[in-house]
Parts: structure tokens; sequence; C-alpha cells
């Protein structure tokens, strides 16, 4: 079955939100360090492209310099009409070789011990105390994330965003529910893979607040490219506000619109997949939506999270992403615009 090309509207609206987001700061490279390991990796990275530039400069010289030089004449090496070169000749290019094995093998220890060097420092994370532990699980094709603690009130689970505090080392205990994902946010880390049935650990630790972008580094599926995650690194203070936040369950609705958009969530195949808490639904195999609302996208964050895209992704999420395991659901259109107000007020 050939998969649907994405419609204009979809693809207006994926543009807007990397303008957007490009326009509030929010960031994804690895030569912008926001972080000690992503630092240790951007340093490595320019000293490799110093060192094998002048490699290349040098190499295109040396060529360069052979194809314009004018031939000698055989008439001025005789020995050449018998295809050996002359004694100085020899010697010459046995100088010049043994130069050249002799400074590619320093060159490449060099870039050996470098990177040991950078691997190493990396590994400190490893012994930091009191670390935060986030366990990142890669779905097709979303994020799910959850903020482990001895406390069980104390466990948050949320999806495709991350908030860590600045200056806190943050150890990520990453796993996949299906395929082989990688989690990659350049401007903290370098790439993870996520392995079904395993545990792989990496840490993270943020200089500065920000907003960095990370995804999927490994091809799996046909929606790999829209499946991106914010990483949101904040002072401890306001972190914690928001953690605090987060661990309530949502909020009863009061006003009558509201309360009907919360019968329409209950009453359709919605609570078959998502939970939000303070309610009966609780399913399993789709982002936590408690806090839903406060959200910057949608769809792992494929599209902003307004009131017109979410509407657009419930009626129709194969048109938004084609394939993605979200089911169509057959809403009511006098029961669509509540359930979208509840939705968006899940802050």
């Amino acid at each position: 079955m050939t998969a649907e090309p994405m419609k204009p509207a979809t693809l207006v609206s994926t543009i807007l939100l990397l303008v957007l987001n490009g326009c509030a700061g929010h960031q994804q490279s690895a030569v912008d360090a926001a972080g000690p390991q992503a630092g240790r990796i951007e340093t490595l990275f320019w000293f490799f492209l110093a060192i094998l530039g002048a490699v290349f400069i040098i190499v295109m010289a040396a060529a360069a310099w052979t194809l314009t030089k004018r031939h000698r004449g055989i008439e001025q090496e005789p020995l050449e009409r018998t295809h050996l070169p002359p004694p100085q000749t020899e010697t010459r290019l046995t100088r010049v070789v043994t130069i050249a094995t002799i400074a590619t093998v320093v060159i490449l220890f060099v870039l050996l011990v470098s990177s040991i060097v950078t691997g190493k420092g990396m590994a400190e994370f490893a012994n930091s105390k009191n670390p935060m532990v986030i366990e990142v699980t890669g779905w097709q094709w979303w994020w799910q994330v959850r903020y482990q603690n001895s406390d069980p009130q104390q466990v948050l689970d949320t999806a495709n965003e991350i908030h860590i505090p600045v200056g806190r080392p943050v150890m990520i205990r990453g796993t996949s529910q299906d395929v082989i994902h990688s989690f990659w946010v350049p401007n903290l880390h370098g790439k993870r893979d996520l392995i079904p049935s395993r545990i792989t650990t990496e840490w993270i630790e943020a200089d500065h607040p920000g907003v960095f972008r990370g995804q999927c580094a490994e091809f799996c599926g046909l929606q790999h490219a829209h499946m991106s995650v914010w990483v949101v690194a904040e002072p401890g203070d306001k972190f914690q506000a928001w953690f605090n936040s987060q661990l309530q369950p949502a909020p009863a609705p009061t006003d009558p619109v509201l309360q009907r958009g919360q019968q329409v969530f209950l009453n359709y195949a919605c609570v078959y997949c998502h939970t939000i808490r303070g309610t009966t639904a609780a399913g399993q195999n789709g982002p936590d939506l408690t806090h839903f609302g406060t959200r910057q996208g949608l769809a792992a964050n494929t599209l902003p999270n307004s009131m017109g895209n979410l509407g657009g992704w419930i009626v129709n999420p194969q048109s938004v992403k084609p394939g993605n395991h979200m089911a169509t659901i057959a809403v009511n259109p006098d029961d669509l615009q509540p359930l979208l107000q509840y939705l968006q007020s899940l802050k």
C-alpha cells in the first residue's frame, strides 16, 4: 500500500512550527553545545575537523603541484626508457613515503587518544550523586517520558516533552516498545539507541535555560521523520513548579461545555489508549493526556498544539501522519468542539 503524501496544509503547519520554534530560540545543533556532554563532543568535532581539514588541504595541494609541474622530459632521465627511476628519484620517493607513513600513524594515534579522552570524560557523570532519572520509551512514532522516583506518588508520566533543571545531571534510561529507535538531542548529548527489552543509559545536563529539539536518529518506519521531542531546560525553582503541577490530576471541569467535552472523551474509544488522571480513562497504548494543554506540539511535535490542528488530528490522523497507530474516530460534529475545548483546558 502506498502512503499518501503530506497534504499542503500539513506541510505548511510543519514549516510554521519549525519557524516559530526557531524564532523562540529553540535549537538543534551538535556544534552549539548547551551542556558538558555535548561540549566534549563539540570540542572533539572541531579538533577532528581541524586535523583532517589540514590533511585534506595538504593532499590536494600536493596533487595540484604534481599535476601542474612541468615534465622533465625523457631525454633528461635515460633510465625512464627502461622504466627504472634514477637513484636520486628513488631516494626522494622513499624519504617522502616514510615521512608520510610516520605522519599518518601519528595523526591516527592523536585522533584515537583524543576520542578515548572524550569518552572517558563523558563517562564521569556515571558517578554523579542524586541524579534525576528519566525513563524514555520509544514508540512508533512518539516518546513516552517517565520521571522515576522511589516514592510512587512522585512518578510522573508525560509524552514528547522533557523538562529538566539547569545544572543537574539527568540519567536517561532508554528502551523501546516496538523497533529500534535512537534518542538524540544534539545540543545536550550524542545518539543513544533504544532497543526493545534492553535498557541503555546516557547522561545529559544543561548549562543554561533553553528549549532544545531532539529526534529519533534511527530509521524506525514510515513516520520516522515525524518523531521529535523537546527538552526544556529551566531554573530549578521553575522546573519544580512545573513538576508539581504535572503531578496533579486533571482539574475537574466546571464549565458546562468542558463537562460535555469530558464526557465525549470518556464515551468514545479515546479511553482505550489514553490516560487522563482524575478520570476513568486509563489507556496505556498512547500518550498520557493529563496535562495535554501545556504541550507545544501534537503527534510527537508534527504540528503546533492549536485547536484547529487538534481537530484535524482527531478527525483524520492518517492525513496528518500516514501510517501512525492512532485510531480514526468518527466524532459527531456536535461533540467535536466541546472535546477540543476540554483537551485544550488540560493545563
